[in-house]
């Protein structure tokens, strides 16, 4: 992945949250893996041109996360997808993190 690529990221509000039975220890913690359905606005703030391709915009996405507390699977909180699930989106290639 390119320099440029690294600092692009999309960003969009959860319209969705799905609770797995899958579940991780983080340092004594049980942290449960949530499928969280997001659907794209914008590319995030550090990012130079924020307007996404009217392709992708009111897309909607699912991705895999892990969370512990509640306020990490809320629905309508903004989520920042990573460099390359937004690589992938972008090149229209489901990940194991990102899909549709």
């Amino acid at each position: 992945m390119r320099k440029k690529e690294l600092n692009r990221r999309l960003k969009g509000v959860v319209v969705d949250v799905e609770r797995t039975d899958d579940t991780r220890d983080f340092h004594g913690e049980k942290w449960r893996k949530y499928v969280y359905t997001v659907e794209l606005l914008s590319f995030s703030k550090r990012t130079k041109q924020r307007q996404i391709p009217d392709s992708i915009k009111g897309k909607r996405v699912k991705l895999v996360r892990y969370a512990y507390y509640d306020w990490h699977y809320k629905i309508g909180m903004k989520k920042t997808l990573t460099a390359e699930e937004t690589a992938a989106v972008l090149k229209r290639k489901p990940i194991e993190t990102a899909f549709w």
